[in-house]
């Protein structure tokens, strides 16, 4: 069979290898060409665009490389059109691939979505052209499921979220030798997650390290991200107990004590890893002015949304400063308040189905291809 799948972001590259990987033992014979990532590209298959090319962070950010956009989305379906694919993959990166699923349905070819749109933060209008463009929705949380299918009246399979497996199935390390190897010394790490994306690395950074000072008896490292060159943070290199490595975000939330994490997937990532964390955001003043009207949330991390409640703490916009987080790491420090992150981070991993998610998936997609 002929896969098309488009990931736009690096957690899509993560998703979209992981996926590729299992469609190769259902289907030995697949042929894969994908706009993704590094991931995606070692698993097999051409890559027709890099994620790093298509990622633009907040409203105003795509206002302002909007022609970009729509040549990428001309690019897109001519390039579907030659490969003539037996379905298509999307994952996640609605604003781009709910344009590409509408044209793609009204072509014919079959359209999967593996990893929803977050419509029930904000869009929640997008649910008509779901209904209208997708074949199959293949969700990773638990409450997408009843948000689908009790609200908006559209079956789709919950698969368990894909992270788990790829925090499981890694090789582990030594932190003793992974000190080492990077330059690192003895005492705990407080990894900091800035982002994937220039604009908001630079943003979380400037406020993250600020608090490196106050903390001597730990270190801080950067988990640089694969979309960035190493010379981009150098400036942040320069304050003292700051430290860096890149591509290797797992390896140090695995041996760290606590962490500074930009809201995200990243957010998620960190509790799996079973690491006491505070969740961090700051966008452009356009940006966030038009996200409070339109996003209709209690919470921004994955962790709260998931269990419903403050697990962790959120410090958005004008709350994410040096004071405050100075404070909310020195409570996460605190032994008992991480015993009980701990107890909620187990709650969470239950929640959201254990492992199999790749799988799941490419079991249910390669059936509906051998079925129709």
């Amino acid at each position: 069979m002929k896969y098309y799948l488009i990931a736009g972001e690096a957690s899509g590259d993560l998703h979209g290898a992981n996926l590729m990987k299992a469609l190769k033992k259902e289907d030995p014979e697949a042929n894969f060409r994908f706009w993704g990532g590094d991931l995606m590209k070692a698993v097999g298959g051409t890559e027709v665009k890099h994620y790093r090319e298509l990622a633009f962070m907040g409203f105003a950010e795509v206002v302002m490389n909007l022609g970009t956009i729509l040549k990428n989305i001309k690019l897109c379906k001519k390039d579907i059109a030659a490969f003539n694919p037996d379905v298509i993959i999307f994952i996640d990166y609605p604003g781009f691939n709910l344009r590409i699923a509408k044209w793609a349905r009204q072509k014919g070819y079959k359209t999967h979505y593996y990893i929803s749109p977050q419509i029930w933060a904000w869009k929640e209008g997008r649910i008509k052209d779901i209904k209208r463009d997708v074949d199959k929705m293949y969700v990773i949380l638990p409450f997408e499921k009843e948000f689908y299918e009790e609200k908006h009246n559209f079956p789709v399979h919950f698969v368990g979220h894909p992270l788990i497996d790829a925090i499981y199935n890694r090789k582990q390390v030594v932190p003793k030798t992974f000190k080492k190897e990077n330059g690192l010394d003895e005492r705990p790490i407080v990894a900091l997650l800035p982002g994937s994306r220039k604009q908001e690395i630079k943003k979380m950074l400037e406020i993250m390290i600020s608090v490196a000072e106050g903390f001597k008896d730990y270190q801080f490292v950067i988990a640089g991200a694969p979309s960035q060159e190493k010379s981009f943070y150098e400036t942040f290199l320069s304050i003292k107990n700051v430290h860096f490595v890149t591509n290797k975000t797992y390896d140090l939330l695995s041996i760290s004590e606590a962490a500074l994490v930009t809201s995200g997937t990243a957010t998620l990532e960190t509790a799996l890893f079973k690491v006491p964390q505070v969740v961090c955001y700051k966008g452009s003043r356009i940006s966030y002015e038009i996200a409070k009207r339109v996003i209709k949330l209690d919470y921004i991390s994955l962790v709260n949304l998931i269990l419903n409640k403050t697990v962790v703490t959120e410090l958005i916009q004008t709350d994410f400063n040096k004071k405050r987080l100075k404070e909310e790491l020195a409570n996460i420090l605190d032994p008992y308040q991480r015993a009980s992150m701990f107890l909620d981070y187990y709650d969470l991993e239950k929640a959201l189905g254990g492992r199999g998610a790749s799988e799941n998936t490419a079991k249910l997609i390669y059936s509906d291809l051998k079925e129709n």
